[in-house]
């Protein structure tokens, strides 16, 4: 059996400095961009997480030289794209396993008139529809057919032109796919409605940095101006800022005085504000957070003595990808919170695991749930659970460092898709945690 489950001994405090790695999902964007060019492309911080891993496999499996320079360091050069690796059947299985694998189709539909690609897998965190990635395509003139047999998508032009795009949702993703295949259309592209979260503006910085012609970035309108082609580049990829409210959240669960180092802070956006809201301390100090230790946190209450709501909204509003910490998070502060899941309708289903730790949690629907916060007057207890998904896991890992007594997650290659040795990184916190047969 594999070493695939966590054995957690938890209630003790942590404390140290911790460096978030490079962001997952401005990764999974960029290293796609690289088959943009056949000059070579330099990436550095990506973080060296299973996810990654796999898209790397992939790219080196469609011809593309993949050179590791140092940890976190690789420089890619596109000269010589293998199309055949497209019906092999390591491309259907390895593509199918994570779902950044669908940013492959707009660059390799823009340079060379064609791409598929396998149903792709990642979380079961609800239905992730990729109509707005073929829709869009589709508007600047591409062919889609998929083969339900194969569960594979084909995608075809022979020329991409420009075209106004109104995105029919808010899609990261959907948008990264589009706006790869604008910078190399003939004509000009307006993306609106386009998502802008900071690794969408990212990608725009690093394609602008090889030639692309992208204006509005960092808004929900860009303009893009077509050009022949692309060369290469030097980028590093922003700290996670999920990994950042990650640590946040164990900081105030662990009752721990805890340092994140070079967080790029201006590039948070409101999750600082979000975590003050439920009562964490935070100190900021150039590019650090400090989180120090508290024996107590309490969630504000709106100004008419409302009960708080936290809910997720495409960016500027608050990620979807930290509500599982906020409320696991709020299981131990003083006072009641609302926590509205409004993005995906499977991602609260976790919280059984909490209820069995003795969390006080009533889950109103898929996509609400009502905790009341125990203040601490109850620590949870430890127990057995499985990881889900990657944000989830790293929640239920959360309140297995807070409880009392032991706990066993499994399943937690979940985790380790999004998280760089993230026991090793926890015991030099002083965590008691160690990897088990699952």
């Amino acid at each position: 059996m594999s070493l695939d489950a966590f054995e957690v001994i938890g209630g003790k405090p942590l404390s140290g400095a911790v460096v978030p790695q490079g962001a997952k999902n401005e990764a999974l964007q960029v290293l796609c961009a690289t088959l943009l060019t056949e000059e070579p492309v330099t990436i550095s911080n990506l973080p060296d997480i299973l996810d990654v891993n796999r898209l790397l496999e992939l790219l080196a499996g469609l011809g593309v030289s993949v050179e590791r320079l140092a940890p976190g360091t690789y420089r890619f050069e596109a000269k010589s794209v293998d199309l055949s690796f497209f019906q092999t059947e390591a491309f259907r299985r390895d593509a199918s396993r994570i779902r950044g694998s669908v940013m492959l189709i707009a660059p390799l539909l823009a340079r060379f008139g064609q791409a598929f690609l396998p149903q792709p897998g990642g979380d079961k965190i609800g239905r992730r529809r990729l109509d707005t990635h073929f829709t869009g395509l589709q508007a600047l003139g591409a062919v889609f057919n998929y083969e339900p047999e194969q569960r594979q998508y084909a995608v075809k032009a022979s020329r991409l032109k420009g075209a106004y795009l109104l995105m029919d949702e808010i899609s990261v993703t959907g948008t990264a796919n589009v706006l790869m295949a604008a910078v190399l259309a003939e004509g000009v592209t307006q993306i609106y409605n386009a998502a802008c979260e900071p690794y969408v503006q990212q990608l725009c910085r690093m394609l602008v940095s090889m030639g692309a012609k992208i204006s509005g970035i960092g808004s929900n309108l860009l303009t893009i101006e077509g050009v022949s082609r692309l060369g290469g580049a030097t980028h590093r990829l922003l700290p996670d800022m999920i990994e950042i409210g990650s640590f946040i959240g164990l900081a105030a669960m662990t009752q721990s005085e805890l340092t994140i180092k070079d967080a790029r802070i201006d590039q948070l956006g409101i999750i600082p504000r979000m975590f003050e809201r439920m009562g964490v301390k935070l100190e900021f100090s150039g590019d650090d957070i400090r989180i120090p230790a508290q024996e107590e946190y309490e969630i504000q209450t709106f100004i008419d003595g409302s009960i708080m709501t936290i809910y997720d909204a495409p960016w500027p509003g608050f990620t979807p990808d930290l509500m599982s910490i906020m409320l696991v998070l709020a299981t131990q502060a003083k006072g009641s919170v609302l926590i509205h899941q409004k993005m995906f309708e499977s991602r609260l289903f976790f919280v059984d695991k909490l209820i069995d730790m003795g969390a006080q949690i009533i889950l109103c629907d898929p996509h609400r749930a009502t905790v009341i916060g125990l203040g601490r007057k109850h620590q949870l207890r430890g127990i057995s659970m499985s990881s889900p998904d990657i944000r989830a896991g790293v929640s239920l890992l959360i309140a297995a460092l807070s409880a009392n007594g032991r706990s066993v997650i499994h399943n937690i290659h979940q985790i380790d898709r999004g998280y760089e040795n993230i026991d090793g990184r926890l015991r030099s916190l002083g965590a008691e945690i160690r990897r088990i047969e699952g």
